[in-house]
């Protein structure tokens, strides 16, 4: 028996959810979110969803009020009868903190975690995770999407369209060398690091950049760009060293704090972000990619049983 495939969507990315129903030719879900007058939220699906398979699409951006809504309606849908809940999270918040790097921290993505599980999600679409061991958090399963899908595709149009020679890819900071390389590999290309050191979050002490990019156009991969100031410093140093060119592909668009005028006045190209995260505001310096389609296809197949192997770099990287 198939069971009926619904899709909500959170106050936080009814935008997104909109593009993704538009692959399935059917609405978003009804669904309303009642705030009582001291802030408290409660779900309320405006449709029977008895035995249907329910896709909730809300990012944890604004995390505290976006995650509570997700979790709520989570419990308002089991409640519901729902066959099985599926937490679609485009950006998933608290990634950052995927370990106890200084004595008396919480491990919040793990706390996070252990919440959607208790409120009874039966699987979590994600995409792009600060630290992909956070997969390991969870007891059911995870469906972790890389934004390559998406960037290769504008790399390569770029490669034609700009005639973009000595074309070399830098991670940001040592832990994204994994990812850089996977992409390198794919365009045959080579890659730099560029190494930071930081005192305290959002506030870079030193960084040195590993690596020749003489006469090269460089490309910056990163997840989450946040205020920006790591990109701008990298960018401004590859120049410095010598770099033709530098553009920033980074996944999740969190830009808080002086992101904006960081990106404008640093010696950027371009910042290409996804729509996981919706802009606080347009900036000529930045270009959006839609994910829809790439979650549209992941929700068909997890609706259908089927794999979403051939949605990531390592299936492209053998079909070359």
């Amino acid at each position: 028996m198939q069971h009926i495939a619904k899709i909500f969507s959170g106050t936080g990315s009814h935008y997104l959810a909109e593009k993704i129903n538009q692959q399935f030719g059917h609405p978003t879900g009804k669904v309303t979110i009642q705030h009582f007058s001291d802030g408290e939220i409660q779900p309320i699906f405006n449709e029977s969803i008895r035995g249907d398979m329910v896709f909730l699409i809300q990012s944890t951006c604004s995390p505290a009020e976006n995650l509570l809504e997700l979790l709520l309606m989570i419990d308002a849908a089991r409640r519901a009868s729902a066959y099985k809940v599926v937490a679609v999270i485009p950006y998933y918040g608290y990634a950052r903190q995927d370990r106890k790097d200084k004595p008396r921290v919480a491990i919040g993505s793990k706390l996070i975690a252990n919440m959607l599980v208790s409120a009874g999600a039966d699987r979590i679409i994600t995409m792009d995770l600060h630290a992909p061991q956070i997969q390991g958090y969870f007891d059911i399963p995870v469906d972790h999407l890389d934004s390559s899908a998406i960037f290769i595709p504008y790399i390569e149009q770029l490669i034609e369209q700009l005639k973009v020679e000595n074309l070399t890819f830098a991670a940001p900071d040592v832990g994204s060398a994994n990812r850089i390389r996977e992409i390198a590999t794919y365009f045959n290309a080579e890659m730099v690091i560029c190494d930071k050191h930081r005192k305290r979050a959002n506030e870079i002490a030193s960084m040195v950049v590993i690596g020749d990019v003489t006469d090269k156009d460089i490309v910056l991969i990163d997840d989450i760009c946040d205020t920006g100031g790591t990109l701008a410093k990298a960018a401004g140093l590859l120049k410095e060293k010598g770099a033709r060119s530098v553009r920033a592909l980074c996944t999740h668009p969190v830009l808080s704090g002086n992101a904006y005028a960081n990106i404008e006045n640093s010696v950027l190209e371009e910042l290409v972000v996804c729509d996981t995260i919706p802009l606080k505001r347009p900036s000529t310096k930045i270009k959006v990619l839609s994910v829809a389609d790439l979650f549209a296809v992941a929700i068909r197949n997890a609706h259908e049983n089927r794999s979403i192997t051939g949605l990531f770099i390592h299936s492209q990287l053998r079909n070359k």
